[in-house]
């Protein structure tokens, strides 16, 4: 991938600037040897656009958001030199490849724009985790433009999509492009750190680094969920994005730095990007602007026509093809349905095994269809909807047939209507075709559900 010419975790304490840190500078010297060497090596791949993802900027819980602004500024006013001010051009071109990859990929991108900055009462200024490593790249010599990134409080395999989706629109551009994910480690390594003192903050910070170095996507999500909220950090979703930047490229981890002397782990990991992609990737994450979910159900149809019997799961998945849940897998002809068949909880060790059962179901098992012949897939579209779990509701009020899938119950007859379907408009309709899918009357009472799907094209 020749547009993507380096990646680079970086940390944001702003006592790494030499206007605010003074005399404090010599007890992080490590560090700020790195970002320098980081920055530099950076420059010299010379890149046009920096794309940053910052945690300190404007979080919400169920989105990641863009800064749609023409041109982005920040200073260190707040620690107290406000002389020290950076401005720079935003990347627009870029910014809409990204949205619209986040749409494809179904990752909810807030636009911040002007108008939602007044709603949301927050401000488009740079946050201190963009400022940081934008002033060492700014020293090195960069003087191009930058798209700023806020994560949300979003699953880390979403994170790692996000960045996929990121991995997608740089690809569709013709400029050479740098990511930095911001973000420190464990806040709790000593006694008086700004979190408090945690055993466990040295231990989480030592397995992201190693993870880090052996680019091991696997590792991070296997961590324990304690651990994780022992260590009291804010690098960890970027570092998910950044890892889903990376993913399915050949990447050699180039320069590595970590330490703590106030109590902040602060890691330095930059990557080299050599662009050939890993052949496990093609087949277990997304290829060009296709999502994990679609390529796993698209391979596992295949192999099953080929060969009569279902694919093992790969041994490396996407992090958003791990952990459980149910999951629908459609196929559509000429804009035809052509099958669909999926489960609306968890029968599978993971969500890459779901998939790859309720393909093959959809493709050949769909009683509404003739079996899909091997010579059709060419011709078919794809989506995967995997669902969250199931959650219990007492009125219609608490029911939107665009934004909720529903499950209507009643002893063991049940049925159930993805969200957002063409044709269901209201709440009426969506339970009544349920019922009928359930062969429940539409005088029984019923038991209902509700759930929301991500959906994969």
């Amino acid at each position: 991938m020749e547009n993507l010419v380096g990646c680079a975790l970086m940390p944001h304490p702003p006592i790494m600037i030499p206007e605010v840190g003074k005399h404090e500078l010599t007890k992080i010297k490590k560090t700020v040897e790195a970002a320098t060497k980081v920055s530099e090596t950076l420059k010299e791949a010379n890149p046009q656009t920096i794309v940053i993802i910052t945690p300190h900027g404007p979080v919400f819980n169920d989105a990641v958001t863009v800064s749609v602004h023409p041109r982005l500024r920040g200073s260190f006013t707040n620690f107290g030199v406000p002389d020290v001010v950076l401005g720079f051009e935003t990347d627009s071109l870029l910014m809409k490849h990204i949205i619209r990859s986040c749409q494809r990929l179904g990752v909810n991108l807030l636009e911040l724009t002007d108008d939602a900055a007044k709603n949301y009462r927050i401000s488009l200024q740079l946050d201190h985790g963009a400022l940081v490593p934008l002033y060492y790249l700014t020293r090195a010599g960069f003087k191009g433009q930058i798209v700023h990134l806020t994560m949300g409080m979003l699953p880390y395999e979403e994170m790692y999509t996000f960045g996929k989706a990121v991995q997608t629109a740089i690809n569709s551009t013709d400029k050479r492009v740098a990511v930095i994910a911001s973000g420190d480690l464990s806040h709790r390594l000593i006694p008086g750190a700004p979190a408090g003192f945690s055993p466990k903050g040295a231990e989480f910070d030592r397995l992201v680094i190693e993870a880090l170095k052996n680019v091991d996507v696997k590792a991070l999500l296997n961590l324990d969920q304690d651990l994780v909220e022992e260590a009291g950090q804010c690098g960890l979703r970027p570092i998910f994005f950044l890892l889903g930047v990376m993913g399915g490229l050949d990447v050699a981890v180039d320069t590595v730095s970590y330490e703590g002397p106030f109590g902040v782990g602060y890691g330095i990991v930059s990557f080299k990007i050599n662009g050939k992609r890993k052949e496990e990737e093609n087949a277990t994450g997304t290829m060009g602007t296709e999502s994990a979910p679609v390529t796993l159900a698209k391979a596992s149809l295949k192999y099953y026509l080929e060969n009569k019997r279902l694919m093992q799961p790969p041994q490396a998945i996407a992090p958003v093809l791990a952990g459980q849940a149910g999951a629908f897998v459609s196929f559509k002809k000429d804009g035809e349905l052509r099958g669909c068949i999926g489960t609306f909880a968890p029968t599978q060790p993971t969500i890459a095994e779901e998939i790859i059962r309720n393909a093959v179901s959809a493709g050949t098992e769909d009683p509404r269809f003739w079996p899909i012949e091997l010579d059709e897939l060419p011709e078919l579209d794809v989506s995967v909807d995997i669902l969250s779990e199931p959650e219990p509701v007492t009125s219609f009020d608490l029911l939107d047939p665009k934004k909720y899938g529903v499950i209507v119950r009643k002893g063991r007859q049940s049925g159930l209507l993805l969200p957002d379907l063409e044709g269901v408009d209201t709440v009426q309709d969506q339970v009544s075709i349920a019922r009928r899918k359930a062969g429940i009357r539409p005088d029984e009472q019923i038991e209902l559900y509700r759930f929301t799907v991500t959906r994969y094209k």
